[in-house]
């Protein structure tokens, strides 16, 4: 049945003044175009709706229960297209965004003071969630989307890159290469190494690093917090990879970080389920984050 939300409209007009005419200047057609409506919707019901003389125009039972359900069906139709065409200028409400946790701390805390400077209606959530629970909650839907380490290649998400940072070496400021101004990949070899889990996004990319600069790595530690690593270097347990990213806000004097030679970066990427639109007021947010993440990269550089 191929009932058009038009001819509802239409009929529901002649239903409510009787006459073609009148119906006709309450909708804004002419008189054989509301004719030709009605006509349509009583071809597609298999129904008479009105009796049609030169003088009247009169609902049959059909058209009169079907008018009768129209009344309130109708208006709240109306109030449904209504809030939702509104959403295209939405700006207040919730937006919730996955996040793993190095981000979650030295990323988007600057990316809600802005949020609220610039957007006060605007409330941006953050989950703080491993990278993998991050991910997840992105396929699944539970937030409108994730701000996590380049994933890999992922058929079910739709990803952009926002930031690219290089991984360091930290160690204590009395370890031997303290004081050169960077570190091979290959000086790790044989060095007692406190690294983050696998639950983490960068530790994928620090085993693939040390194995394509062939460093026999000695792992004695794997944590899940860049503060415990901190904490363990502190006393003098090995050294570690960190992503530069976690190392920004660590003002201990006890350790120093360095540039690892050659480069490896690690990329940070928005991401959301592949298909999926963003609302309006989501992409405000995507918009702000990107922003925020591209301005550190500028004063890195």
């Amino acid at each position: 049945m191929n009932v058009t939300l038009r001819q509802l409209q239409v009929f529901q007009a002649v239903a409510a003044t009787s006459s073609f005419t009148r119906a006709g200047r309450q909708v804004g057609l002419t008189q054989p175009a509301v004719s030709r409506c009605v006509t349509e919707l009583e071809h597609q019901l298999g129904l008479k709706l009105l009796n049609r003389t030169t003088r009247e125009v009169v609902l049959t039972d059909a058209g009169k229960s079907l008018s009768g359900r129209l009344h309130g069906a109708l208006d709240e139709l109306q109030a449904a297209l209504q809030d939702v065409s509104g959403m295209a200028t939405q700006r207040r409400g919730r937006v919730r965004v996955a996040s793993s946790p190095t981000l979650s701390a030295h990323l988007l805390p600057d990316c809600i003071a802005l949020c609220k400077q610039e957007n006060p209606a605007l409330q941006l959530i953050v989950l703080d969630r491993l990278q993998q629970d991050a991910l997840n909650s992105v396929v699944l839907g539970e937030v409108d989307f994730g701000v996590v380490v380049d994933p890999g290649e992922r058929e079910d998400l739709r990803s952009e890159t926002i930031l690219s940072e290089p991984f360091c070496v930290v160690l204590h400021r009395s370890h031997r290469l303290a004081r050169k101004r960077s570190v091979a990949w290959r000086q790790l070899a044989g060095e007692p190494l406190v690294l983050l889990d696998h639950a983490s996004g960068s530790r994928r990319l620090i085993d693939r690093a040390l194995a394509e600069q062939k460093v026999d790595a000695m792992v004695v530690q794997e944590v899940g917090h860049a503060t415990t690593v901190f904490h363990m270097l502190e006393a003098g347990l090995g050294v570690s990879v960190l992503p530069e990213l976690a190392l920004r806000r660590h003002t201990s004097g006890e350790l120093v970080h360095l540039p690892l030679t050659p480069r490896v970066d690690r990329e940070i990427m928005l991401v959301v389920r592949r298909n999926r639109a963003l609302v309006p007021l989501a992409q405000i947010a995507w918009d702000l984050v990107r922003r925020v993440a591209r301005s550190r990269s500028g004063s890195a550089s």
